[in-house]
């Protein structure tokens, strides 16, 4: 009893109510459809990860310090593995099937990843300002993110390098030297957009550069002039660069009525749906555009809808607060705690975490492309589910033994 008097009500309690919208959701996604199915299997996957956390919680939580190096081998074992023996949906070789389930590697990796970056980074030994230190940070991460890029899943990729800045930042590397580096690239990126978003991301890093160092200096001038420079010229020669169905992507993010029956038919139908949802939503099961099957992947990467629409404002509301004091809950360990591993593997899911909800919500409202990032906790997906719940059950792991790691 005293063990479950510890659990900490911040993370019980919005990971249950985001465990209990998304069961929802998914049930009312795949009503009446051949898919039913889908919500069964999503329950059973939603018991399991209860059965993983509670083993988590319960565990020794320098386990997982000293394993870390195991887990990761094992990690990318997996992910070579999929390559080879994995499933292939949706153009994507991502999944192993066992049974009646499919587990995809990748979701489970990506925690383990950030476990075993928080192991390297908080060893006495390690000098993250040192080289060849800092190389082998960005290896741990980038050999995961690069093997799943060859699935090919440029979503989930890109949410595996979502840690790494926030990690070493926190392990004691200078962000100043970071943004010298990745201000030039965003740049060049921003020029296959438009001249607007290229000139706000030149004033804006240039803002964010005398905030961090008090005062101008050439060589600032120098990066961001050498980004505006080649940002023309992206934008100049976009054609010639791009192929026509990627440029056909972005036109159709900055305008989705361009296409409305063909590639922007998905962003057109989410943000109808949300706006059809009004303040109080159209209730449960009764969403015209859910119901209907107009929302492309709607228990997957579009779930946000089935919930904007039929609870309406203020479900959504509620949604977002359950994502914002998860993620309030964990920045807070992490200026709390006084244990570097702790700090550094909390720090770096709450980034991921992050992460995902702004890329899904954001790309189903319009402001984000469109590209295969689950919602945490809400999407209809085993995998994600049981790996969002395995690091809550590590975080409750910690507040339960604060005295021990020292908070």
């Amino acid at each position: 009893m005293e063990k479950i008097n510890k659990l900490d009500p911040w993370l019980v309690i919005p990971m249950a109510g985001m465990i209990v919208m998304g069961l929802m959701a998914v049930f009312s996604a795949t009503n009446g459809s051949a898919d039913t199915g889908l919500f069964l299997r999503q329950l059973v996957w939603a018991v399991a990860g209860v059965a993983v956390c509670a083993a988590i919680y319960y565990s020794d939580y320098r386990l997982f310090k000293d394993s870390a190096y195991i887990m990761y081998g094992a990690g990318i074992v997996l992910l070579l593995a999929v390559l080879v023996f994995g499933r292939k949906i949706a153009g994507q070789t991502s999944w192993v099937r066992f049974g009646m389930f499919s587990f995809q590697p990748s979701e489970l990796t990506k925690m383990i990843t950030i476990i075993t970056l928080a192991r390297f980074l908080s060893d006495d030994q390690t000098d993250i300002k040192n080289a060849v230190d800092f190389l082998k940070a960005l290896g741990i991460a980038l050999v995961p993110a690069c093997l799943v890029l060859l699935q090919p899943d440029t979503g989930t990729a890109l949410t595996c390098l979502s840690f790494i800045v926030p990690m070493i930042v926190l392990a004691g590397f200078d962000l100043y030297y970071i943004l010298l580096a990745v201000v030039p690239v965003a740049l060049m990126l921003s020029g296959f957009f438009n001249i607007t978003i290229l000139v706000t991301i030149a004033v804006v890093s240039m803002v964010m550069f005398v905030l961090l160092r008090k005062q101008l200096y050439l060589h600032q001038f120098l990066v961001i002039g050498g980004g505006l420079a080649s940002g023309l010229l992206t934008w100049k020669f976009t054609a010639s660069i791009l192929k026509p169905h990627q440029i056909k992507r972005i036109q159709i993010f900055l305008d989705p009525s361009a296409d409305p029956q063909g590639a922007g038919y998905n962003a057109l139908q989410a943000r109808i749906a949300i706006a059809s949802g009004g303040f109080f939503g159209k209730g449960f099961l009764h969403g015209t555009q859910t119901q209907l099957r107009y929302i492309p992947a709607q228990w997957t990467d579009f779930i946000f809808c089935v919930i904007a629409e039929e609870l309406g404002l203020l479900g959504s509301a509620l949604l977002l607060m359950f994502y914002l004091a998860l993620i309030l809950r964990l920045v807070w360990m992490v200026g709390a705690i006084k244990n570097k591993f702790v700090e550094l593997m909390l720090a770096g899911y709450a980034s991921l975490l992050m992460t995902h909800v702004v890329i899904n919500i954001g790309m189903t409202i319009g402001v984000m492309p469109v590209i295969g990032v689950p919602l945490p906790f809400i999407s209809y997906g085993g995998s994600s589910l049981v790996a969002n719940m395995m690091m809550v059950g590590l975080a409750m792991n910690f507040c339960k033994n604060r005295r021990n790691i020292g908070y």
